[in-house]
């Protein structure tokens, strides 16, 4: 169905809008560990909500594939964060979007199987182009220390196993009951490592910082977590690690609307590159199906 890979490309691009929550958060006197926090807080109160609005059965069945899923989607925002003490933003976009190849790369060693030519290409592609469209062209690197490069390139192995682990399927387990234990998990783990005690301070519900939390939950959490967990199993970890990149132009796109950021035509032509390649695979997934049909006709 080609519904799916939609569905990737739309919880890809909730995820390009929860850098520039963050921002905005910044804007307002609040941290981007507070921030990060408040993210997975109002993140499992909305998974419950739905939970609860549906009248489900929380099971537990298949928890296994769970738990890797919500500490995964801690460790990444964590990951990211930390990345972003030791070099400037730009450079950490670029080291995340390294996900494209490691999500690959994951994919060719549990398949046993190398991916099609037009996915090599698209991968090139989104690679050129991200390097214009963060704006590395500026930035010196020679002055970011090894913990930088650590953290960046964990964040995106990070990102890529919870990609991998998404494309698990679980029939016995629905999808918001695969949703509010992913949220829970997620919430422990930041909890552990960020700021627990804005729950309990003041900050979160007191100081305001509960209208960025529930942003960020639902761009950050609810939406690409339960777009993920349907779509990916049927379409591929390779296939959505490139669909994925279409989260680089809209986190662009969505701080020039809401941060005034400017862009130089040196970054739409690598946002242009990007789209491309993101085109090109699935164009490439549509002439697979295209064939697949043609042999069940035949058959």
């Amino acid at each position: 169905m080609y519904y799916y890979p939609l569905f990737v490309i739309i919880g890809a691009c909730s995820y390009g809008v929860v850098s520039t929550i963050i921002k905005l958060s910044m804007l307002d006197g609040f941290s981007a560990s507070e921030a990060v926090t408040s993210q997975f807080v109002m993140g499992f109160m909305l998974a419950v909500c739905i939970f609860a609005v549906q009248r489900k059965k929380l099971k537990s069945k298949g928890i296994k594939n769970i738990i890797p899923i919500g500490i995964l989607t801690g460790m990444t925002n964590i990951s990211y964060g930390l990345s972003l003490n030791y070099m400037p933003a730009t450079l950490a976009v670029v080291l995340l979007f390294q996900f494209t190849w490691i999500g690959m790369l994951i994919s060719c060693i549990a398949k046993r199987q190398f991916p099609g030519r037009a996915e090599y290409f698209s991968i090139f592609l989104l690679f050129v182009g991200t390097i214009p469209a963060a704006g590395l062209m500026d930035v010196d690197i020679t002055r970011v220390p090894l913990q930088g490069w650590v953290w960046g390139l964990g964040a995106a192995f990070c990102y890529s196993l919870f990609l991998f682990f998404n494309g698990k399927t679980n029939p016995a387990m629905t999808t918001s009951n695969r949703l509010v234990l992913v949220s829970f998990f997620a919430f422990i783990t930041t909890a552990v490592f960020q700021t627990p005690q804005i729950i309990w301070d003041g900050t979160l519900f007191t100081e305001g910082l509960w209208i960025y939390g529930l942003a960020l939950g639902l761009f950050g959490m609810i939406l690409p977590v339960y777009l993920f967990s349907i779509s990916i199993p049927k379409i591929g970890l390779s296939k959505s690690s490139i669909l994925s990149a279409v989260e680089l132009p809209v986190a662009m796109i969505i701080s020039v609307i809401l941060l005034n950021e400017m862009v130089t035509l040196l970054q739409i032509f690598g946002v242009i590159i990007i789209i491309f390649g993101i085109f090109l695979s699935t164009l490439s997934r549509k002439e697979m199906l295209e064939k697949e049909n043609r042999k069940k006709v035949f058959n």
